[in-house]
């Protein structure tokens, strides 16, 4: 993976660009969860705080850690494909984080390898945010946020 230098502009803009997205899956995810359509004992996020503080920690501070999450990930993937945004490299670092989600995130916040101790409704539903946080990378800044560097030769 070869990471481009960006003037500090840029990282700036991709900062932007990382924490839209974060609040795009944000809004998703708590609607799911409070619609009763996600199979999640909890948000992610927030298990995870809970997992590194070893006590119950509110819905805000979870959504902190969420942000910050995406908005890094977001942040490699516009260093990595910059200046030509394919779909393919936002799909590959999502899959590739998906992955990472389930054989080591899920077991550290005791939800088990691959999620299976909660169900394996869990592995569907992570391939299906981390493919939007794909798409969301790559429209933000395809569409939007990089819009001359995307057609940049």
């Amino acid at each position: 993976m070869t990471m481009r230098e960006l003037t500090a502009a840029q990282w700036g803009k991709a900062a932007g660009l990382g924490l839209l997205n974060g609040i795009a899956l944000a809004i998703i995810m708590v609607a799911a969860l409070k619609s009763g359509v996600s199979p999640l004992p909890k948000p992610l996020a927030l298990a995870f705080v809970d997992t590194l503080t070893g006590q119950k920690m509110p819905l805000p501070l979870g959504l902190v850690f969420h942000l910050a999450y995406v908005t890094f990930w977001t942040m490699v993937y516009v260093a990595w494909a910059y200046p030509r945004f394919g779909v393919g490299k936002a799909l590959a670092l999502g899959l590739a984080l998906w992955l990472f989600l389930l054989v080591v995130f899920l077991p550290v916040v005791g939800w088990g390898f691959l999620g299976l101790a909660v169900g394996p409704k869990l592995i569907l539903v992570f391939l299906i945010n981390h493919l939007l946080f794909a798409g969301f990378a790559w429209a933000l800044c395809r569409g939007w946020g990089f819009r001359r560097a995307a057609g940049a030769s």
